[in-house]
């Protein structure tokens, strides 16, 4: 597929499920519901996918550990915050 029209369908999910259960969940949840999603749609995506390292003769096995890969092309790596908000105390 098309790394365009892959990264469209993906913002476009993630705008849809944010939508859907909004801000405050651990990432976890976004990323199995964002699994759910594109395997609906035919994507291919690993999850938690260990990558190594080679520098010399040294090979590190487990240097990096994507969140997802779809499509075989497309890396994303999920992110939540929690939501602060601004309390002011009235002395």
């Amino acid at each position: 597929m098309d790394i365009n029209k892959l990264t469209g369908i993906v913002v476009d999910l993630c705008i849809k499920i944010h939508s859907r259960i909004g801000p405050g969940c651990f990432e976890k949840v976004y990323e199995e519901i964002l699994n759910y999603e594109l395997t609906k749609l035919g994507i291919k995506v690993h999850r938690q996918l260990l990558l190594p390292i080679e520098y010399d003769d040294l090979n590190i096995e487990n240097a990096y550990k994507l969140d997802m890969l779809v499509d075989d092309q497309l890396i994303l790596e999920l992110k939540t915050c929690i939501h602060y908000h601004r309390f002011i105390l009235n002395k």
